[in-house]
């Protein structure tokens, strides 16, 4: 029990490893909500059960990010680091840190438990707007899952709050862990309940999850001594200013969920399982996402915040280079192999039980345009909370309200010409292999959101440059080495998978794993040695990190700049 505990409260120093160290446990978290996927698909495949059981979470998400957003980590970690001042063994600034905690639980649980029950009371009506394409039925289940679904944004908002400790202390290991147990619930929900309660039991595993993600942190908190309660005398001042600086950031998350509340409802009014494709999809291209552009931008923030408050800009910028030039490295040539073994990969993963092929290969060509956008995705969260390090929530604000527009009328632009102009019709059709398959049209929303994520992150590297002095000499060379790397990879990959074709029987799912998992091989290698031949500085890097066997270095005390 001591060395778990140990291994709990342990700090994780340096860029490098701590992203490694999120990175590891993201990709297990996704392991699992890969696994989660799979289960459902095969339980229900591409249908009306899905369509209500993703509709659910809606209004409960956009709930979570309009009220619970306000605590999180991303906003308070320079407030809590400011209010800790000195040393770690500063017991005047661990006081003052503890009052704020405080005030934030108080008018966090104030706010969200008013607003979760008006939710709960007009949920008859929120639901029509969600999916108004749902029939009777459809709506009375999906107004009584959603209800229940409340849950969730109570406890990961105060899991949330448990998280700004840990990460200002650097104590990653609980806070990358939180997301596995989450899906760990929602599987358990999924395998033992589903028998007993249907699509409901998924949900009951989705809110023991909601559960397990915040119990984890309780070591941690109880360790460092930062246990929040509520309090009779919260300083209600320091509360709103705290929500005066997170509300643009919050703005911007909401008009995200917004977004995806719109093309959800556009959905709706589709195929029957076309909310369960698009989710599907959305869900697997954030797996790369989450591994690689999440634990890089979560992994940098604490730095940033330091190094900015510190007013040391020149480190400032570098680090954020660094973590560019990383993402950059990572997520081209993922977009390529994502693109190119997208129906190796969807049949994979979901293609069990009532999940069809002309579910995979929907989902694979739904896929496939959300990819497209990966890169920018993740350079928009390093870019944005590079902001908020800075006290800076504004520009992205700004940025994210403009690009949540042009997602919106991208989709009815694109709806439009897809509904129109049959040549537009014959080339998307052709292009992504759905020729013959009803419900094409529903590919027009993931390519709206794709355009939306290319266009966010491109204002926000021109702003960016503007305002910190972005050094874009410095990453062009990295993005020339990753760019023909992941073209090299996925013409590699492209050529390989027409050699499997008549090795492996693609009528079973190890042959079309041996393939995809082949032919991705080959091409990783193909593209490893180009990029050596290039002698590019990542590749070196990486090896550097792993050479330093972080998992086994000696953890050195933070001084003050690092708190």
């Amino acid at each position: 029990m001591q060395r778990l505990l140990t291994v709990f409260n342990r700090k994780w120093s340096g860029l490098h490893e701590a992203a490694y160290l999120l990175g590891i446990f993201a990709f297990l978290s996704q392991i699992l909500a890969l696994v989660r996927d799979r289960i459902l698909a095969g339980t229900f495949g591409a249908g009306a059960e899905l369509d209500i059981y993703y509709a659910a979470f809606r209004i409960p998400d956009f709930l979570y990010v309009a009220v619970a957003s306000f605590v999180s980590a991303s906003v308070l970690i320079p407030f809590f680091i400011e209010k800790l001042g000195g040393a770690a063994d500063d017991e005047a600034g661990r006081t003052r840190a503890r009052r704020f905690l405080n005030t934030l639980f108080t008018g966090f649980a104030l706010v969200m438990v008013s607003l979760a029950g008006i939710a709960w009371l007009f949920m008859p009506w929120l639901s029509l707007f969600v999916a108004p394409g749902f029939s009777d039925s459809a709506q009375e289940i999906l107004v009584t899952l959603s209800r229940f679904l409340l849950l969730s944004p109570i406890l990961l908002g105060i899991s949330n709050l448990f998280g700004t400790v840990t990460q200002s202390f650097r104590q990653f290991f609980v806070f990358a862990l939180s997301p596995v147990l989450y899906n760990a619930g929602i599987i358990l929900g999924a395998v033992f309940l589903v028998p007993s309660f249907g699509i409901t039991g998924v949900v009951y595993g989705v809110v023991l999850g909601a559960f397990l993600h915040l119990l984890i942190q309780m070591p941690a908190i109880l360790h460092n001594r930062f246990l929040p309660k509520i309090t009779g005398s919260p300083d209600w001042h320091e509360f709103l200013r705290v929500v005066r600086t997170s509300f643009p950031r919050t703005l911007a998350l909401s008009m995200t969920h917004l977004v995806l509340i719109v093309l959800i409802a556009i959905a709706s009014r589709i195929d029957e399982g076309s909310i369960a494709i698009f989710t599907l999809a959305f869900n697997l291209q954030s797996v790369p996402l989450s591994i690689i552009g999440v634990s890089y931008s979560v992994a940098a923030f604490p730095t940033l915040a330091r190094l900015f408050v510190n007013g040391e800009r020149a480190q400032f910028v570098e680090q954020v280079v660094v973590a560019a030039k990383h993402i950059i490295f990572w997520s081209l040539p993922v977009l390529a192999l994502f693109i190119v073994l997208r129906a190796q990969i969807v049949r994979t993963i979901l293609g069990t039980g009532r999940f069809d092929w002309a579910d995979t290969r929907m989902v694979a060509a739904a896929l496939a345009l959300f990819a497209v956008s990966v890169v920018a995705q993740s350079l928009v969260l390093l870019f944005v909370r590079g902001y908020y390090a800075a006290g800076n929530t504004k520009t992205p604000l700004l940025v994210n309200v403009v690009s949540s527009l042009l997602i919106i009328a991208a989709a009815a632009g694109l709806l439009f010409l897809h509904k129109s102009t049959t040549p537009f019709l014959f080339f998307i059709e052709d292009m992504l292999r759905v020729s013959g398959l009803s419900g094409t049209s529903l590919l027009m929303l993931p390519l709206a959101f794709s355009v939306g994520a290319l266009f966010n992150a491109i204002l926000l590297w021109v702003f960016f440059k503007r305002d910190f002095g972005l050094s874009i000499p410095r990453l062009r060379e990295s993005f020339f080495h990753s760019f023909a790397g992941a073209i090299f990879m996925g013409f590699t990959a492209h050529r390989m998978l027409t050699i499997f074709d008549d090795i492996f029987d693609l009528n079973t799912f190890w042959g079309i794993f041996l393939q995809g998992f082949a032919s991705g091989a080959i091409g990783i290698l193909a593209g490893v040695f180009l990029l050596w031949l290039l002698k590019n500085k990542e590749i070196l890097e990486i090896w550097e990190a792993f050479h330093h066997r972080f998992w086994k270095a000696e953890v050195v005390a933070p001084d003050q700049r690092e708190l």
